[in-house]
């Protein structure tokens, strides 16, 4: 008799419980004295007689119980640009529609695609517990057959369920304020993606597992109730598991927590269900691969908890983010630290002085807040008005993390108020998935008025314009037009077509009564709001309400210089108000805006 030691890679294993599944695999091996197994370490230490045992013999033991001793890169490589095709789809229009919609509900669509990957998983570990149950006692037909397994699943999710809720609704307990509901939301995908990284094979988190004892693991059918068994089941010591409870405690809401249980359990519900048939067809080294991309998308999981608890501290991950802003700094030469009235951006969206107030309007509807791209002056008081018209149960409030205030919403007029300091303010629905930023500028006036890209209107449409794709063929007299003088008053018209004005800019005489004409029959945003603005103090001059059909107003501006035709805040139209219109030619005028 001669005793070994040997030391053996075992790769595959996806959480603590699968140290347990090694050392009993390779006990049952005839010869086997002891075995010890490491999750963190990935490798099983065996005492054996080699007159009784082989190594080949404890290998084939090893992969019969659904591991493997040879390291294998394939799936790990393709993990990665998973990975990294996910971070950059984050970036993606991540505001300006609704974000609910497209990622909140996304996320539990995820979360039952985690459920059916990780039943396999499941079908490892607890699908002995299961056919036990469903074999303890003979039926008389098919429906009396699936009876345990039934009840067994039926057990699994209201215990999920009910542990997503208690969860759930201990984070609601760390959510007194913005930064311990960013700081829980953080925390917990941390742990989601290093756990995601371990049930894809990395070994870099390993040493960083939640350990539960293995008693859970030992439930046998002494209850003589599956249902009983099923409930019992949710303590299982189980890596993707302790994964969803985290995602569950992130959500700080016993609601939100149980039904994101939920609906990982309901997941796992079809293959356990089939577990008898499919078990014959699916080799135990199949599944560990299939697996592999349940981590990957508890890695997915991971990164939008992250990125919304970071937008509620006011940062962000999203890296598209970060090119547009570098390559707004590289157009606005001009542009320094200490110089922040340089800003040229052609899509601000800035405040309107009003009685020395700055006064910001903003939308919050299905799609998002629109716009989500503001400017405003530092030093002078805020006036937000947040129209609600479609409340959702993200973008019902409003959180500044700078400002250390979160808004309910209700419908209607939303009123915030505020004086900004030197900072720039970013601002987030209380998820942290709709975003948008404050821009503080030193003087207003150095921002052109336009919309935001991401804004919803006028200013962003695929149809065609009514210009041509080739505004420089365009006749001068269709682009400028000079108002008509007749005695003591000025007139203009213009016509509303799809989504644009003709013409696009119209001359005016300063200190003449001005009566313009707007025909919005085939305007597309006939019922919007319009308004005159000074482009260089942004004071209102007009502000009006459209119809369909046509629209007179009067108005009159005292001095010359150049004033933005708005509509919703996106700018259709030029109003040139000139010393004399007489000596006003157009060619100039024209070329002044339209190159």
């Amino acid at each position: 008799m001669s005793i070994r030691k040997e030391k053996f890679k075992v790769y595959e294993m996806t959480c603590t419980s699968c140290e347990n599944r090694v050392e009993k695999a390779c006990k049952k091996v005839g010869g086997v004295l002891n075995a010890k197994a490491s999750y963190s370490g990935q490798f099983a230490e065996v005492e054996y007689d080699d007159e009784l045992c082989s190594i080949n013999k404890i290998k084939t033991a090893i992969k019969s119980a659904g591991y493997t001793t040879e390291s294998s890169n394939d799936y790990k490589f393709m993990g990665i640009l998973i990975v990294v095709a996910a971070i950059v789809l984050l970036g993606i229009n991540t505001s300006g529609f609704d974000m609910e919609a497209k990622l909140k509900n996304a996320s539990y669509a995820v979360l039952f695609v985690v459920g059916m990957l990780t039943s396999i998983h499941c079908v490892g570990m607890c699908g002995g517990i299961m056919l036990s149950q469903s074999l303890s006692k003979e039926s008389k037909n098919k429906f009396e057959a699936m009876e345990p397994a039934i009840l067994y699943n039926i057990g699994r999710v209201v215990s999920y369920t009910i542990l997503g809720g208690i969860i759930g609704a201990l984070g609601s307990v760390f959510t007194l304020s913005i930064t311990a509901q960013a700081g829980m939301q953080i925390f917990a995908a941390v742990f989601m993606i290093m756990m995601g990284f371990n049930m894809a094979g990395f070994s870099i988190f390993r040493k960083f597992s939640i350990k539960l004892p293995h008693a859970a693991c030992k439930v046998k059918n002494k209850s003589g109730s599956p249902f009983i068994v099923g409930l019992l089941n949710g303590l299982m010591p189980c890596g993707p598991l302790q994964t969803m409870q985290l995602f569950a405690l992130g959500t700080g809401s016993a609601v939100k927590g149980a039904l994101s249980m939920f609906m990982f359990a309901i997941g796992t519900v079809p293959l356990m269900l089939t577990f008898g048939a499919i078990s014959g067809i699916l080799s135990k080294g199949y599944t560990k691969k299939i697996l592999k991309f349940s981590g990957v998308l508890i890695i997915v999981l991971g990164l939008i908890m992250g990125n919304r608890g970071l937008a509620l501290t006011g940062m962000s991950i999203n890296p598209l983010t970060y090119i547009s802003n570098y390559l707004a700094s590289s157009d606005n030469t001009g542009t320094t630290e200490n110089n922040k009235t340089s800003s040229s951006s052609s899509n601000a969206n800035k405040a309107i002085l009003k009685d020395g107030v700055q006064v910001l309007n903003m939308t919050a509807s299905g799609r998002g807040y629109t716009p989500n791209v503001l400017y405003v002056q530092k030093g002078v008081p805020v006036k937000w008005v947040v129209n609600a018209t479609q409340l959702t149960s993200c973008n019902n409030a409003i959180v500044i993390p700078s400002l250390k205030k979160q808004q309910k919403l209700k419908s209607g007029e939303n009123i915030i108020e505020f004086t900004p300091g030197d900072k720039d303010l970013s601002f987030s629905c209380w998820m942290g998935m709709i975003r948008g930023t404050i821009k503080v500028v030193d003087d207003l006036g150095s921002v052109a008025s336009s919309s935001s890209s991401s804004s919803d209107g006028p200013s962003e449409q695929s149809k065609p314009s009514i210009y041509g794709n080739d505004i420089s063929k365009v006749p001068t007299d269709r682009l400028v037009k000079k108002a008509q003088v007749s005695k003591n008053n000025q007139i203009i018209k213009i016509k509303g077509t799809g989504y644009e004005l003709e013409p696009l800019i119209v001359v005016v005489n300063k200190g003449i009564n001005t009566k313009m004409s707007l025909d919005l029959t085939s305007f597309d945003y006939y019922d919007s709001d319009f308004s005159i603005v000074d482009a260089n103090t942004g004071a209102i001059v007009k502000e009006f309400t459209g119809k369909k059909g046509i629209v007179d107003i009067d108005f009159t501006i005292n001095s010359s210089g150049v004033y933005a035709l708005l509509v919703n805040q996106d700018l259709l139209g030029v109003v040139e108000a000139v010393d004399d219109i007489k000596t006003v030619n157009l060619e100039e005028i024209r070329n002044k805006y339209i190159r």
